[in-house]
């Protein structure tokens, strides 16, 4: 279903969220560090660091930055690859999804104040 929006509503849109993360008690993400959770969350597992690089186009250190601060936090986890063990799976966690759960629902909840 696509959404019509004109620019100046999507910059409004993301503004509203972002203010809203900004003033929340949830943890202070990155936009960088948002689109890696969202992927994993998304995307079919497995994910590793490799595979995530590649999907957002940045490299493994900013994968691995990235998940060092979300895995501090408790919203991933990672371990070993029982089949390959220079690999590293990364797992969600009932933390991470609740936060990107209550994200969709924030995103939402902006967006229904535009109209």
């Amino acid at each position: 279903m696509a959404v019509q929006m004109r620019p100046a509503q999507g910059l409004r849109l993301w503004h509203d969220v972002a203010l809203a993360l900004v003033q929340s008690r949830e943890p202070d993400l990155s936009i960088r560090q948002i689109s890696v959770l969202i992927t994993i969350y998304l995307d079919p597992q497995p994910h590793t660091v490799r595979a995530l690089a590649a999907k957002l186009g940045v490299t493994k250190p900013v994968i691995t930055r990235a998940l060092d601060t979300m895995g501090k936090l408790g919203l991933v986890s990672r371990k070993r690859d029982a089949a390959d063990k220079r690999n590293v799976i990364i797992q969600r966690t009932v933390k991470g999804a609740l936060y990107v759960e209550k994200l969709g629902d924030l995103v939402v909840a902006k967006a229904q104040e535009l109209r």
